[in-house]
């Protein structure tokens, strides 16, 4: 007997489904881009909606981690219900912008097509290119199908470690192979697929190659299973001819993947005459630094506040979320993403408001705040004491990285010639902001928003060798901060914020 079923109303996207009894409002959301941060545990706040009509019942979980304002304003947590009867929730759009790549460089023609794929913790982007003349024909993005089982890389180390590697191994393949289906154009047809290169960092490398990953989940941290892999379509589950060549380029450390790797021959790090880095701003931010023939990587445990996460009213760069704050005659003057009621703080905004805290005067050099326990910004969103914190645990990271891999090098900072900013944050973070909070010591003119460094490295390599790759790769040394006894002294330093 088939179970009863309910209509599920989800405002303010307008949709109305028909889903059987019993099933969890976990699986149905995340189709339509609710996050569940700590992987449906019960842990965060962050897939909160507010029940307009129907019955959910408050949990243990919700108690705990809900205000009773909230409760009874018909706030509960997404993971903790299933569908018992009809429904309206409101959710807000967390729909995640995708940074795509079409800037041009040198190649050498190929016959056929080649897809390039960015394969993010957060968002994949698949690119077609046209490997003749090396236009991009086609582009497809998606949240990446594993963040149902946690929104960063430890919890998908932590959801495998307990037994669900072939879960996470089996949702990206079939995924990515969805999108490169659906990659098509009127040119396509009768072409032959001859390549398909995939990039990301150390631990989506592994779940798609079928690589165990508990080494990641225990000092010292590292993994002995880099290497570049190799793999026949149908091995996959992908219905592509058997000659497609299908490659995950190779990774560099322990969490610096081949989305770094990418990143240095999208920026040219690797024949850069001066000394330049190359900076990832994510749950584990990366860092290069170097110049021609000589480069030092290492990751960072920034946590990830720099994507919303974590912070009381946190969110992504999404309609509703401030991106942007400045101070204007004494006063904060907030830019709400898409116009509207604000809703929360996203990475970029919680910089700029943390920034302009420290000029009013509202926030010490210490983080402490000097006037009550929040700073409201906008509407009902406010900066939390908790919210300074963690993006002084995030910023002091990479700001002690960056500092260690210059002493390693005999430099200073100020020997640092232009330092690029990879990824979605690296090109919408205030540079004047992230100077302001100490987060990058370096004049605005040196920092440069680079784009989809990975997603370019990865088309990159659709035209070249793999011994291309293998050149660049050994020029790379990696480097493990919390082997340097330096690290603690110089994180609690740099956790501090200039004071002025």
């Amino acid at each position: 007997m088939k179970p009863p079923r309910h209509t599920l109303d989800l405002a303010p996207a307008g949709l109305h489904l028909d889903v059987a009894r019993g099933t969890p409002l976990q699986e149905i959301l995340f189709a339509h881009g609710v996050e569940f941060p700590c992987g449906g545990r019960g842990r965060c706040r962050g897939c909160r909606v507010r029940v307009l009509d129907g019955r959910l019942p408050v949990t243990g979980e919700e108690e705990r981690l809900l205000a009773p304002a909230e409760l009874a304003d018909g706030w509960r947590l997404a993971c903790r219900h299933e569908v018992a009867g009809d429904l309206r929730l409101e959710l807000a759009q967390w729909e995640m912008p995708v940074l795509g790549d079409t800037s041009s460089f040198p190649f050498t023609p190929r016959e056929g097509l080649g897809v390039a794929v960015d394969l993010g913790t957060t968002t994949l982007v698949a690119q077609l290119v046209d490997l003749q003349t090396g236009d991009v024909l086609a582009v497809r993005s998606a949240l990446n199908a594993q963040a149902r089982h946690g929104a960063d890389v430890m919890s998908r180390i932590e959801f495998a470690v307990q037994g669900g590697p072939a879960e996470l191994t089996r949702l990206i393949r079939e995924q990515i192979g969805e999108l490169i289906g659906q990659l098509e154009t009127p040119g396509r047809s009768g072409r032959p697929l001859a390549r398909v290169t995939l990039v990301g960092n150390t631990v989506m490398h592994h779940l798609f190659c079928g690589v165990d990953v508990a080494p990641l989940a225990r000092h010292p941290f590292e993994s002995p299973q880099l290497d570049r892999r190799q793999f026949e379509p149908g091995a996959l589950g992908w219905p592509l001819p058997a000659a497609t060549i299908v490659e995950f380029l190779p990774c560099l450390g322990g969490f610096v993947g081949s989305d770094i790797l990418a990143g240095i021959a999208a920026t040219g790090l690797h024949e850069s005459p001066e000394l330049a880095a190359l900076i990832d701003l994510g749950t584990n931010g990366e860092i290069v630094l170097g110049r021609r023939g000589h480069l030092l990587c290492t990751s960072t445990a920034a946590g990830p506040a720099f994507e919303g996460a974590r912070i009381s009213m946190g969110m992504r760069a999404a309609p509703g979320a401030i991106g942007e704050v400045r101070v204007e005659r004494g006063a904060l003057v907030c830019r709400t993403l898409g116009g509207g009621v604000p809703r929360g703080l996203c990475g970029s905004g919680l910089v700029d408001a943390v920034a302009a805290g420290l000029e009013l005067g509202r926030i010490a050099a210490s983080g402490r705040m000097t006037a009550g326990a929040s700073l409201p910004l906008a509407g009902a969103v406010a900066l939390s004491q908790g919210d300074v914190r963690e993006l002084q645990l995030a910023k002091g990271a990479i700001a002690a990285g960056l500092q260690l891999l210059a002493a390693r090098l005999g430099a200073s900072l100020d020997d640092i010639r232009r330092v690029h900013l990879a990824g979605a944050f690296g090109n919408y973070v205030s540079r004047a902001s992230a100077r302001r909070i100490g987060l990058l010591h370096f004049p605005v003119e040196r920092i440069v928003a680079s784009g989809n460094t990975a997603l370019h490295g990865a088309r990159r390599a659709l035209f070249e060798e793999p011994a291309a790759w293998e050149a660049i790769r050994r020029r790379v040394k990696h480097v493990a901060l919390n082997e340097d006894p330096r690290f603690h002294d110089v994180y609690t330093e740099e956790m501090r914020f200039p004071a002025t």
